[in-house]
């Protein structure tokens, strides 16, 4: 009797639905479930864990048509994009000559993660152009901080978006300025930033005033209302040395992971584990792992790779953030991930966001064309281009 009830609890559908809950969050699991509700029968938990966890493809399709009548955003890179409400929402970036931006633009998509989609030029007018800064998802709330104008001027300002679906389904979003009171960061752009809870972001490094490289780390905590935030500097040693075109992603309430960019110095690096790079995307996937794409390399070429790093194989309380011991660490801890379909080719200070599943990321931008030499403003080309990136479950 003891053996029978231990193998229908290993293979309980609500028991392995429970363990999904518990390692990926409800609404991933309820996105997922809505995504699967297409199949006759249900899927059970067990296959789609096992799957999860051992993913070891993409595919990659193409959501953009040049030759539409649809309005399409302009071509630009170390602009902002997020998921948030059921919407894609992009904002700012740098363009052809060195230009800012200043324009918000919205998509809704819903449960179709496959089609064209119709954005929507939101006029706000606020905040002001900037490309290098960054925008995270508190709840259903945006918290956009500094960036870099076309001037060099180096922003050290919070804003506050709200998006609402109305009839329709148009989009409006309503940007503020929020009130931090007399402390705040110093100016910068090329910044890293998370969500780390519902009410608190943290950003670390960036390019500051006279472009020198920063390494310090801040806190904004909001008010329950959302209409104040307090900054507070977190001093820890060891930390992170300076950098810039990094990466920071929250893996819990209390742990990030910071990853990449541009700084003084070089390390050789394992085998097995990510190359070094900058101007790449760091998602939070389902599954538990983070997924990297793209970037360039110390001799600026561009990427097209796509990396998992598996969270839950490492032992965070070991890991140490700037020897070279912690990266042996991870080796065996990385894989490289086949890409299937459309070919979106290599790009870097791209944007990148996932939807609720943490199935689907939605990548936009970044500059493209290979080997980006810096004397040469011709040798750069800003790309407009919209692709999803599924995780290949094999269901």
């Amino acid at each position: 009797m003891t053996c029978k009830k231990l193998s229908y609890l290993a293979t309980s559908d609500h028991l392995w639905e429970s363990l999904c809950r518990r390692d990926w969050g409800n609404t991933s699991v309820d996105a997922l479930k809505s995504s699967f509700h297409a199949h006759q029968q249900p899927l059970p938990w067990i296959r789609i864990y096992k799957k999860v966890s051992l993913v070891d493809t993409v595919c990659c399709y193409k959501l953009t048509e040049p030759d539409s009548d649809l309005l399409l955003p302009t071509p630009r890179a170390s602009h902002s994009l997020n998921f948030v409400s059921g919407c894609l929402v992009l904002f700012g970036g740098g363009c052809e000559g060195g230009r800012h931006l200043d324009d918000t633009l919205a998509a809704y998509i819903g449960n179709n993660s496959h089609k064209i989609l119709k954005w929507q030029k939101i006029q706000t007018g606020i905040p002001s152009g900037r490309f290098g800064h960054t925008c995270v998802v508190i709840e259903n709330y945006l918290v956009l901080f500094g960036g870099i104008n076309d001037r060099g001027d180096r922003h050290s300002d919070t804003w506050l978006g709200q998006v609402s679906i109305l009839e329709n389904l148009d989009i409006s979003l309503s940007w503020r300025l929020l009130d931090v009171g007399s402390t705040s960061p110093p100016p910068r752009g090329a910044h890293a930033a998370c969500c780390i809870s519902s009410r608190r972001m943290v950003v670390h490094g960036g390019i500051g005033l006279n472009g020198v490289r920063l390494d310090d780390t801040w806190i904004i905590e909001l008010s329950e209302n959302h209409r104040f935030g307090t900054w507070h500097q977190m001093v820890s040693h060891p930390s992170p040395p300076a950098r810039s075109g990094h990466s920071l992603t929250c893996i819990s309430e209390t742990q990030t992971i910071l990853f990449g960019g541009r700084g003084l110095g070089y390390e050789n690096v394992p085998a097995g584990v990510s190359l070094p790079r900058v101007g790449h995307s760091a998602t939070w996937i389902v599954g538990g792992q983070l997924l990297i794409h793209g970037g360039e390399d110390s001799l600026r070429h561009r990427k097209d790779d796509f990396w998992v790093l598996d969270i839950s194989r490492i032992s965070l309380e070991r890991m140490h953030p700037t020897g070279l011991s912690s990266k042996r660490l991870l080796v065996n801890k990385w894989r490289r991930l086949k890409a299937l379909g459309y070919t979106p080719g290599c790009r870097s200070f791209h944007r990148a966001c996932v939807d609720d599943s943490g199935r689907n990321l939605y990548v936009f931008g970044g500059m493209v064309d290979g080997l980006l030499q810096p004397a040469e403003p011709a040798g750069l080309r800003f790309d407009g281009e919209l692709f999803l990136v599924e995780l290949a479950l094999q269901l």
